[in-house]
């Protein structure tokens, strides 16, 4: 951070940084051992895919990642970003379940927010949230103050939890916004990433400033770093995203054959869809 940064390629340990993610992994221990306790164990990959997103959003902020990023390369700023806004995002989201987040749901303040996860307000948010962000005039001011790059990661974070929420449904979404629908937003997201990033792969010039002086490393000027930046953007949303969506219309086809199983054994059409969708379909299904 501006007077006190550390040496680009350095470890950057932030107290503060370090006492949040150790927090969040105490909270969610904690909850898992009471639902242990009370039989309805926390499945074990979903754990593991929650420790992974931890250990991915603590390596993009204490790594040299985050030094080489802050003050040499965009492309590597925006490799961090991808992991504070995409990977570790969905990896969290994987490891929640509707049991572990009932406490937290319950909660005054984050009822009154749960406006923000339904698929026509998140969907929207996280698109203006990673677009704005990398407007020249926000992120020089996210390079130059501490305080408003912590924001910065913060709302990446933030923007990337609510999108796959809405999407993996650790706790139900409307009806309407079944499995076509979440691919659909799925594409949607991957069209507005693959916008942006063509800005970028596509410009002949540095947008920002921090990036237009830095000494440069690897031999890469500002514009052909920024253009391998988008790059990255472009291949890591095609391979997360894209693949998350093709997952979808997958789950789509297989979907629609249990449904009509379902339907054709008189099972009440609401019922079998509710069950289907969320995994229970086979419960329902009568041998022969």
């Amino acid at each position: 951070m501006v007077g006190h940064a550390p040496a680009p390629g350095s470890w950057s340990f932030e107290p503060l940084q370090l006492a949040g993610l150790g927090l969040i992994a105490g909270a969610y221990a904690l909850r898992a051992g009471t639902l242990r306790r009370r039989g309805a164990p926390v499945p074990r990959r979903r754990r593991l895919l929650f420790a992974a997103g931890l250990a991915v959003l603590a390596l993009a902020l204490v790594s040299p990642i985050d030094t080489i990023g802050e003050e040499r390369l965009f492309s590597v700023h925006m490799a961090q970003h991808l992991l504070i806004g995409d990977v570790a995002p969905l990896l969290v989201v994987l490891g929640l379940t509707g049991p572990l987040l009932r406490p937290l749901l319950a909660l005054p303040v984050v009822g009154r927010l749960r406006i923000l996860a339904h698929p026509l307000v998140a969907l929207p948010l996280w698109g203006v949230n990673i677009c704005v962000w990398h407007l020249p005039a926000l992120y020089d001011a996210a390079l130059a103050r501490g305080s408003v790059h912590a924001t910065q990661h913060m709302l990446f974070f933030a923007g990337g939890a609510l999108l796959w929420a809405v999407v993996l449904e650790p706790v139900p979404a409307p009806r309407w916004f079944g499995t076509d629908a979440k691919a659909g937003a799925l594409v949607g997201a991957w069209i507005v990433g693959g916008v942006l990033s063509n800005v970028f792969i596509w410009s002949g010039h540095a947008f920002y400033a921090r990036y237009a002086h830095a000494p440069r490393l690897g031999g890469l000027s500002a514009s052909a770093d920024q253009r391998v930046g988008g790059g990255l953007m472009l291949l890591e949303m095609s391979v997360v995203v894209l693949g998350a969506a093709a997952w979808m219309f997958l789950r789509l086809m297989r979907e629609t054959g249990l449904r009509q199983e379902l339907l054709d054994q008189g099972i009440d059409p609401r019922v079998a869809g509710r069950a289907v969708r969320y995994g229970r379909g086979r419960e329902l299904t009568r041998p022969g």
